[in-house]
């Protein structure tokens, strides 16, 4: 499953959910969370179900549900489950253990195929969990990370520098949430980038991500898409190199350096090139 871009759409908008179908987003994530007022969360519940019913999925629907501790989650999951969404984004999760919580929960529903997408440091104490989700479950696909409850669960002012940069517990996060992505083999997902009319910084923003080692970012507004898979599609540029690195190796399968362009290359960067292959 290809996750460069994928798209919170409110729960109770259903004007927004349809059109959202067609911004070119890999994933839309139908939020019964933070978007969704504690008044509207029924409906909302009602609307995502209806819409996961429609005769065809032009990409993967998850829905972001409450967090499992605060007694709505089991009343979001019983109202969408039987339509089947292709995930569930699970807010403020510490680790594997809410993992498998939710995915005891699904299973008392009957579901058994749904996948698992965490958002892996909401709390303090999830800060201490992010290695914890490797081997659990092969239905797990991606681990982001979130630096807006963070802060507000600790009493900090603000999560980021006068020029937008992370502070130094935040990046900790986001890097944490890197590395535990990678180390449970699944899709490493870039925060949110807020300010929907600054494109320019959103793409800087994706592309540092990229270059760090994420696979994709979520997104809060449509114009925010194209920018966002244009950071995360190679180039070119990219993939000729790539593919110079690959056919070297092959041609003399007994080396462990070679040199392209002028410069050396070992294992690592045929690693690094064939991981460039595979997303196209």
């Amino acid at each position: 499953m290809k996750l460069r871009s994928l798209l919170f759409v409110p729960g109770d908008r259903p004007e927004r959910m349809e059109k959202a179908l067609g911004y070119g987003a890999d994933a839309l994530i139908l939020d019964l969370e933070d978007s969704v007022a504690a008044s509207g969360k029924a409906a909302a519940r009602k609307t995502i179900a209806g819409f996961l019913s429609r005769p065809t999925r032009p990409v993967p629907l998850f829905v972001r549900i409450n967090p499992l501790d605060g007694g709505l989650a089991d009343d979001d999951l019983a109202a969408v489950v039987h339509a089947a969404p292709d995930g569930f984004m699970l807010p403020k999760a510490e680790g594997g253990k809410s993992v498998i919580d939710l995915l005891n929960r699904l299973s008392r529903l009957g579901n058994e195929t749904a996948l698992i997408f965490p958002l892996a440091t909401e709390t303090p104490a999830a800060i201490f969990h992010l290695g914890s989700f490797g081997g659990i479950t092969p239905r797990l696909c991606a681990l982001s990370w979130g630096a807006e409850d963070l802060p507000a669960a600790i009493g900090a002012t603000t999560a980021r520098e006068a020029d937008g940069s992370y502070t130094a517990p935040y990046d900790l996060a986001r890097s944490l949430t890197l590395f535990g992505a990678h180390a449970a083999g699944v899709e490493a997902t870039e925060t949110v980038f807020p300010d929907i009319k600054n494109m320019d910084g959103l793409a800087a923003y994706a592309a540092r991500g990229r270059r760090d080692g994420f696979t994709g970012m979520m997104a809060i507004h449509p114009a925010q898409i194209p920018v966002i898979n244009n950071a995360f599609t190679p180039s070119e540029a990219e993939l000729a190199h790539a593919q110079k690195i690959v056919d070297a190796f092959a041609a003399q399968p007994d080396a462990g350096v070679l040199q392209i362009d002028g410069k050396m290359v070992d294992f690592p960067h045929l690693k690094q090139a064939r991981r460039i292959l595979a997303q196209t």
